[in-house]
């Protein structure tokens, strides 16, 4: 599958992005180990449902200008790049290459807050596409929201059984 490269967007695009998706859970662990979620590579595809494979494609320790791809169903690839990396409570990429021309830009934000009994973890997912894409995205926009919304819920899930059972 031949790449497309993407806009080298900074985290502001989150902010700025003509088509923005953003979407809060309340979770039942500490912002670390939402974390050390995050940084799991093998968790991706376990709450990202669209996600098949996440791999590191640059050696630890991780930070800004850490790389990584990401396969998706229906063939779809990512080429990230880590524009903000702050343990326990910031991570943000974008794609530098995308298996889909339409895409032109990409970025998702990750923000973890601590809370009484947990932390909140506000996602923000910015993209735009070319003219197709962009009418594609507006058309879809709800069922995607619905989606990343049914992400979160999934990764509550994952979070509490995996560290229930660390707990016990």
């Amino acid at each position: 599958m031949s790449l497309h490269p993407c806009r080298p967007v900074d985290v502001t695009f989150v902010q700025t992005a003509p088509h923005r998706f953003a979407n809060s859970v309340e979770l039942n662990v500490t912002p670390e180990q939402v974390f050390e979620v995050l940084a799991d590579a093998a968790s991706w595809p376990r709450w990202a449902s669209v996600i098949t494979e996440v791999t590191w494609t640059s050696p630890e320790p991780r930070g800004i200008g850490t790389t990584r791809t990401v396969r998706m169903r229906a063939g779809m690839v990512g080429n990230e790049e880590f524009l903000a990396w702050e343990p326990n409570s910031h991570m943000a990429f974008r794609f530098n290459e995308s298996g889909t021309s339409g895409i032109t830009a990409f970025a998702e934000d990750y923000r973890i807050v601590a809370t009484p009994g947990g932390c909140r973890l506000t996602w923000t997912l910015a993209m735009s596409g070319d003219t197709a894409t962009n009418v594609s995205i507006r058309l879809a926009r709800p069922l995607m929201n619905l989606a990343f919304r049914r992400f979160l819920r999934n990764l509550r899930v994952l979070t509490d059984r995996r560290y229930a059972v660390a707990a016990a």
